[in-house]
Protein backbone atom coordinates (compact mmCIF):
# COMPACT_ATOMS: atom_id res chain seq x y z
CA UNK A 1 0.00 0.00 0.00
CA UNK A 2 1.77 3.43 -1.27
CA UNK A 3 0.86 7.07 -0.13
CA UNK A 4 1.39 8.82 -3.22
CA UNK A 5 2.44 12.67 -3.27
CA UNK A 6 2.35 15.22 -5.98
CA UNK A 7 2.76 19.49 -6.00
CA UNK A 8 4.16 19.66 -9.51
CA UNK A 9 1.31 21.70 -10.05
CA UNK A 10 -1.41 21.59 -7.15
CA UNK A 11 -1.40 19.10 -4.71
CA UNK A 12 -2.85 15.83 -4.56
CA UNK A 13 -2.02 13.09 -2.23
CA UNK A 14 -3.41 9.35 -2.77
CA UNK A 15 -3.66 6.19 -1.22
CA UNK A 16 -3.30 3.20 -3.76
CA UNK A 17 -3.01 -0.49 -3.23
CA UNK A 18 -1.85 -2.55 -5.86
CA UNK A 19 -5.35 -5.35 -5.52
CA UNK A 20 -7.39 -2.67 -4.05
CA UNK A 21 -6.71 0.09 -7.14
CA UNK A 22 -7.07 3.56 -5.56
CA UNK A 23 -8.63 4.09 -2.27
CA UNK A 24 -8.57 7.67 -1.30
CA UNK A 25 -7.29 10.47 -3.36
CA UNK A 26 -7.84 14.13 -2.15
CA UNK A 27 -6.35 17.02 -4.07
CA UNK A 28 -6.47 21.06 -4.52
CA UNK A 29 -6.17 23.07 -7.40
CA UNK A 30 -4.68 26.03 -6.49
CA UNK A 31 -0.66 26.40 -7.34
CA UNK A 32 0.63 28.37 -4.91
CA UNK A 33 -0.45 26.89 -1.64
CA UNK A 34 1.10 23.69 -1.18
CA UNK A 35 2.60 24.57 2.15
CA UNK A 36 -0.73 25.46 3.94
CA UNK A 37 -2.80 22.82 2.07
CA UNK A 38 -0.71 19.22 2.08
CA UNK A 39 -0.78 18.33 5.56
CA UNK A 40 -4.51 18.64 5.42
CA UNK A 41 -4.16 16.31 2.49
CA UNK A 42 -2.05 13.88 4.01
CA UNK A 43 -5.10 13.30 6.76
CA UNK A 44 -7.72 13.41 4.82
CA UNK A 45 -6.36 10.81 2.21
CA UNK A 46 -5.66 8.27 5.25
CA UNK A 47 -8.60 9.02 7.24
CA UNK A 48 -10.82 8.52 3.89
CA UNK A 49 -8.59 4.97 2.76
CA UNK A 50 -9.34 3.52 6.33
CA UNK A 51 -5.37 3.34 6.81
CA UNK A 52 -3.01 3.93 9.29
CA UNK A 53 0.75 5.07 8.62
CA UNK A 54 1.83 1.66 10.10
CA UNK A 55 -0.04 -0.20 7.00
CA UNK A 56 1.81 1.52 4.61
CA UNK A 57 4.95 0.11 2.43
CA UNK A 58 6.65 3.74 1.15
CA UNK A 59 5.49 6.80 0.09
CA UNK A 60 6.23 8.08 -3.56
CA UNK A 61 6.77 11.68 -4.54
CA UNK A 62 6.48 13.04 -8.01
CA UNK A 63 9.92 15.10 -8.51
CA UNK A 64 8.23 17.02 -11.46
CA UNK A 65 9.04 18.94 -13.71
CA UNK A 66 7.79 21.76 -11.73
CA UNK A 67 8.07 25.15 -10.10
CA UNK A 68 10.88 25.28 -7.34
CA UNK A 69 8.83 26.04 -4.57
CA UNK A 70 5.98 23.99 -5.23
CA UNK A 71 7.92 20.76 -6.41
CA UNK A 72 9.74 21.31 -2.87
CA UNK A 73 7.21 20.84 -0.35
CA UNK A 74 5.86 18.14 -1.68
CA UNK A 75 9.36 15.81 -1.83
CA UNK A 76 10.14 17.17 1.55
CA UNK A 77 6.16 16.21 3.33
CA UNK A 78 7.03 12.78 1.85
CA UNK A 79 10.47 12.32 2.84
CA UNK A 80 9.33 13.56 6.23
CA UNK A 81 6.20 11.42 6.32
CA UNK A 82 8.34 8.17 5.09
CA UNK A 83 10.80 8.86 8.03
CA UNK A 84 8.27 8.93 10.59
CA UNK A 85 6.36 6.04 9.24
CA UNK A 86 9.79 3.48 8.76
CA UNK A 87 9.23 3.19 5.08
CA UNK A 88 11.23 3.98 2.13
CA UNK A 89 10.34 7.41 -0.07
CA UNK A 90 10.57 6.73 -3.89
CA UNK A 91 10.10 9.02 -6.68
CA UNK A 92 8.26 8.94 -9.75
CA UNK A 93 8.73 11.36 -12.31
CA UNK A 94 5.33 13.58 -12.36
CA UNK A 95 5.15 13.40 -16.41
CA UNK A 96 5.44 10.20 -16.20
CA UNK A 97 2.49 9.66 -14.08
CA UNK A 98 0.07 12.10 -16.66
CA UNK A 99 1.29 9.91 -19.64
CA UNK A 100 0.41 6.36 -17.40
CA UNK A 101 -3.24 8.22 -16.71
CA UNK A 102 -3.35 9.60 -20.20
CA UNK A 103 -2.72 6.22 -22.12
CA UNK A 104 -4.71 4.13 -19.31
CA UNK A 105 -7.99 6.10 -20.35
CA UNK A 106 -7.12 5.74 -23.79
CA UNK A 107 -7.17 2.09 -23.15
CA UNK A 108 -10.83 2.18 -21.75
CA UNK A 109 -9.53 0.23 -18.37
CA UNK A 110 -8.00 1.07 -14.88
CA UNK A 111 -4.33 -0.44 -15.88
CA UNK A 112 -2.61 0.76 -19.34
CA UNK A 113 -3.03 -2.07 -21.49
CA UNK A 114 0.58 -3.41 -22.53
CA UNK A 115 2.43 -3.44 -25.45
CA UNK A 116 0.31 -0.20 -26.87
CA UNK A 117 2.35 2.14 -29.54
CA UNK A 118 1.19 5.14 -30.69
CA UNK A 119 0.44 6.28 -34.29
CA UNK A 120 1.57 9.77 -32.86
CA UNK A 121 3.54 10.40 -29.96
CA UNK A 122 1.61 11.58 -26.97
CA UNK A 123 2.60 15.33 -25.71
CA UNK A 124 2.51 15.77 -21.94
CA UNK A 125 2.49 19.89 -21.33
CA UNK A 126 2.33 21.12 -17.67
CA UNK A 127 2.50 24.94 -16.94
CA UNK A 128 6.08 25.76 -16.27
CA UNK A 129 5.44 29.86 -15.18
CA UNK A 130 7.50 32.34 -16.80
CA UNK A 131 5.27 31.83 -20.06
CA UNK A 132 6.80 28.71 -20.54
CA UNK A 133 5.53 24.97 -20.94
CA UNK A 134 7.07 21.86 -19.68
CA UNK A 135 6.79 18.80 -22.21
CA UNK A 136 7.94 15.43 -22.93
CA UNK A 137 6.81 13.04 -25.76
CA UNK A 138 5.82 9.59 -25.49
CA UNK A 139 5.99 6.43 -27.67
CA UNK A 140 3.14 4.40 -25.72
CA UNK A 141 3.42 1.67 -23.17
CA UNK A 142 5.35 -1.33 -23.27
CA UNK A 143 5.41 -4.68 -22.76
CA UNK A 144 5.22 -4.12 -18.95
CA UNK A 145 2.10 -1.77 -19.12
CA UNK A 146 4.80 1.35 -18.58
CA UNK A 147 5.02 4.47 -20.76
CA UNK A 148 7.51 4.72 -22.75
CA UNK A 149 9.60 8.23 -22.99
CA UNK A 150 10.62 9.60 -26.66
CA UNK A 151 12.51 12.54 -25.41
CA UNK A 152 12.33 15.29 -23.08
CA UNK A 153 11.11 16.67 -20.43
CA UNK A 154 12.23 20.22 -21.49
CA UNK A 155 11.33 24.09 -21.09
CA UNK A 156 9.62 25.92 -24.49
CA UNK A 157 7.32 28.61 -24.62
CA UNK A 158 3.91 27.34 -26.43
CA UNK A 159 4.40 29.05 -29.29
CA UNK A 160 7.52 26.63 -30.35
CA UNK A 161 6.09 23.59 -28.72
CA UNK A 162 5.40 21.86 -31.74
CA UNK A 163 9.00 22.43 -33.27
CA UNK A 164 10.70 21.39 -30.10
CA UNK A 165 8.28 18.17 -29.52
CA UNK A 166 8.74 17.54 -33.50
CA UNK A 167 5.11 16.23 -33.09
CA UNK A 168 2.41 17.77 -35.49
CA UNK A 169 -0.93 20.23 -34.10
CA UNK A 170 -3.07 17.05 -34.25
CA UNK A 171 -0.73 14.62 -31.99
CA UNK A 172 -2.27 13.74 -28.39
CA UNK A 173 -1.34 16.05 -26.01
CA UNK A 174 -2.26 17.06 -22.03
CA UNK A 175 -3.99 20.17 -21.27
CA UNK A 176 -1.39 22.75 -19.76
CA UNK A 177 -3.84 24.59 -18.27
CA UNK A 178 -4.33 21.22 -16.08
CA UNK A 179 -3.56 22.14 -12.31
CA UNK A 180 -3.66 18.61 -10.95
CA UNK A 181 -1.00 15.91 -11.43
CA UNK A 182 -2.99 12.81 -10.36
CA UNK A 183 -1.50 11.12 -7.36
CA UNK A 184 -3.60 8.33 -7.23
CA UNK A 185 -1.67 7.51 -11.08
CA UNK A 186 1.18 8.55 -9.44
CA UNK A 187 0.89 5.50 -7.16
CA UNK A 188 -0.96 3.83 -9.69
CA UNK A 189 2.44 3.75 -11.58
CA UNK A 190 4.51 3.10 -8.56
CA UNK A 191 2.71 0.02 -7.86
CA UNK A 192 3.56 -1.26 -11.29
CA UNK A 193 7.30 -0.18 -11.36
CA UNK A 194 7.09 -3.07 -8.04
CA UNK A 195 5.09 -5.07 -9.97
CA UNK A 196 8.32 -5.58 -12.60
CA UNK A 197 10.73 -4.92 -10.98
CA UNK A 198 11.53 -1.83 -12.73
CA UNK A 199 13.77 1.32 -11.69
CA UNK A 200 12.46 4.44 -9.99
CA UNK A 201 12.94 7.81 -10.93
CA UNK A 202 16.44 9.43 -9.01
CA UNK A 203 14.92 10.68 -5.93
CA UNK A 204 15.83 14.42 -6.64
CA UNK A 205 13.54 16.96 -8.05
CA UNK A 206 13.26 18.09 -12.00
CA UNK A 207 13.38 22.10 -11.78
CA UNK A 208 14.41 22.21 -15.40
CA UNK A 209 15.46 25.85 -14.60
CA UNK A 210 17.52 27.60 -11.92
CA UNK A 211 15.59 28.71 -8.84
CA UNK A 212 14.01 32.07 -8.45
CA UNK A 213 16.53 32.85 -5.42
CA UNK A 214 20.19 31.50 -5.15
CA UNK A 215 22.45 32.04 -2.14
CA UNK A 216 24.47 35.39 -2.11
CA UNK A 217 28.53 35.04 -2.38
CA UNK A 218 30.41 34.47 0.75
CA UNK A 219 32.44 37.78 1.58
CA UNK A 220 35.71 37.53 0.51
Amino acid sequence: MILAIDTSAGSAVAVVDRDGGVLAECAVADTRRHAEVIGTLIDEALRVAGVEPSRLSAVVAGVGPGPFTGLRVGIVAARAFAFGAGVPCLAVGSHDAVAFERLSAEAGRDVAEAGGRLDSPLVVVTDARRREVAWSAWAGLDDDGLPVLLDGPALVRPADLDDATGASSGSPRTDPDSTVVSAAALGMLAERLFEHGRAFAAPEPLYLREPDVTPSASPT
